[in-house]
């Protein structure tokens, strides 16, 4: 089927004692069994209003509401902070500037406004205030910096002026308060690229959204791509790769010119000339030496399902097409579950939740994709990546398929979150993987979700 969710892509407590009972880092003793699910908090129902309580004070009844698009960052400890995105409400929708810390089965409203559709204030560029905040935004990329400060750019949204447009500002969350840090206060700018590979105080990416970001592990950001501003002020889609390192940002590699097409080269091999095509929602993760790793996306045009399912490693300064097709629409091939298989590929999708576990295996959930029958629609398959070879691990493998609850707070092997897309995961301090919300299907409809999963890898 298609649900309202898909049509938007086309065009454009129990108590929280009980709760954590069953998972480390909620403040529980015991770790659910490997390969389960467990519904951890928030609602099965769609379309939630936030609960905000008293600002820096955490509670049970507490929620973000349903929202897609959001934000989501781990610290340091291992708690959430979501920030943003958007809902529907009264027939329209709503976007958020609200930043929410999850630690110890609660949530806790940390800054921004209770009301929707606010402007940034920037305040001076470099310099903390308790009045800054980044304005409502949608599809912006976060990362979280060695000493555990969290760090957000771009997006669409507000400006300081209050026009709603592709942005490209920097800010940081430190004690309690945000810093501008370098782009602009208004919207819709251009890309200054300088030289490729080197710093200037002046370089800066254009204004974009659904970009893809990495940290490496000296803690340097790195982002790729997106829908937004090239150097000569087209918008369109991107396939630009940037370091932000020092305060300053680089050009690495890609074009400053939008719709730029793949150059694959061989599989497997890596060359100068190799890059991926431009494109927007891919997914990407840091293996341990540091590699950059690119999965699927959406190379466009505007307004068409056109989805990718290749799978790119940079490294050394050079682009590997590791694996995956060159070509768009491609159906998932999921073999027997649970078993690898070189033949084994998940269908092209964008915007599905990623993980990395301990022994350095990649785990991706969901997005909006083609399934094993080439049918196009939300996803909520689990894949494991390890040696090379993609394991189908839970899920199933035909879209549009509602979630199975189970009790809140018990994970069971028949519990499973619904197709969804566009939810923020995080890796708790006990490696267990978690996932909050996104536009999808719970037991039995689709809509804002605002349920909080986990999974013992």
């Amino acid at each position: 089927m298609r649900t309202w969710i898909s049509e938007i892509l086309a065009t454009g407590i129990w108590a929280a004692a009980i709760v954590c009972l069953g998972l480390a880092g909620c403040g529980g003793s015991r770790l659910g069994p490997r390969g389960e699910w467990t519904w951890v908090g928030g609602s099965n129902t769609e379309n939630q209003t936030a609960v905000y309580g008293a600002e820096g004070t955490p509670a049970a009844s507490n929620t973000p509401g349903g929202r897609q698009f959001a934000v989501g960052w781990s610290d340091k400890s291992g708690n959430f902070w979501l920030f943003g995105g958007f809902s529907g409400q009264n027939g329209g929708y709503v976007y958020f500037n609200d930043l929410w810390k999850y630690s110890a089965g609660q949530w806790t409203w940390m800054s921004g406004s209770s009301l929707d559709n606010q402007a940034g204030n920037y305040g001076t560029l470099g310099i903390a205030a308790p009045s800054n905040v980044p304005g409502a935004r949608i599809q912006a990329n976060g990362w979280t910096d060695s000493a555990g400060n969290l760090w957000l750019f771009g997006g669409f949204g507000f400006d300081s002026t209050g026009q709603y447009l592709f942005l490209n500002d920097l800010w940081m969350y430190s004690a309690g308060e945000w810093i501008w840090m370098s782009g602009s206060n208004v919207g819709n700018q251009n890309g200054i690229y300088g030289t490729v590979g080197l710093a200037a105080p002046a370089n800066v990416p254009g204004a974009r959204s659904l970009s893809v970001t990495w940290t490496d592990p000296s803690g340097n950001l790195w982002l790729f791509g997106g829908d937004g501003f090239d150097s000569a002020g087209n918008d369109e889609y991107l396939n630009d790769l940037w370091k932000y390192s020092g305060g300053q940002w680089t050009w690495v590699s890609g074009s400053n010119l939008v719709d730029q097409p793949g150059s694959y080269g061989t599989i497997g091999v890596p060359a100068p000339g190799n890059v991926p095509g431009a494109r927007l929602e891919a997914s990407g993760w840091t293996d341990s030496s540091g590699n950059l790793w690119l999965f699927g996306g959406s190379p466009g045009p505007k307004g068409q399902a056109n989805f990718l399912n290749d799978l790119w490693m940079f490294s050394s300064g050079e682009w590997t097409w590791m694996g995956g097709s060159d070509s768009t629409n491609q159906s998932g091939t999921y073999g027997v579950e649970g078993i690898p298989d070189a033949a084994n590929i998940p269908g092209a999708r964008l915007s599905a939740a990623t993980w990395i576990d301990s022994s350095g295996d990649v785990y991706l959930f969901g997005g909006n994709g083609y399934d094993s029958t080439g049918q196009w629609d939300l996803l909520n398959d689990l894949w494991k990546y390890s040696a090379g070879r993609w394991t189908w691990v839970s899920g199933s493998k035909f879209i549009d398929q509602p979630g199975s609850y189970g009790a809140q707070g018990i994970p069971a092997r028949s519990n499973v979150p619904g197709a969804r897309y566009s939810d923020p995961s995080w890796i708790d301090s006990s490696g267990i993987f978690c996932l909050f919300g996104g536009a999808g299907l719970n037991a039995n409809t689709s809509g804002f979700l605002d349920d909080l999963w986990c999974y013992q890898p």
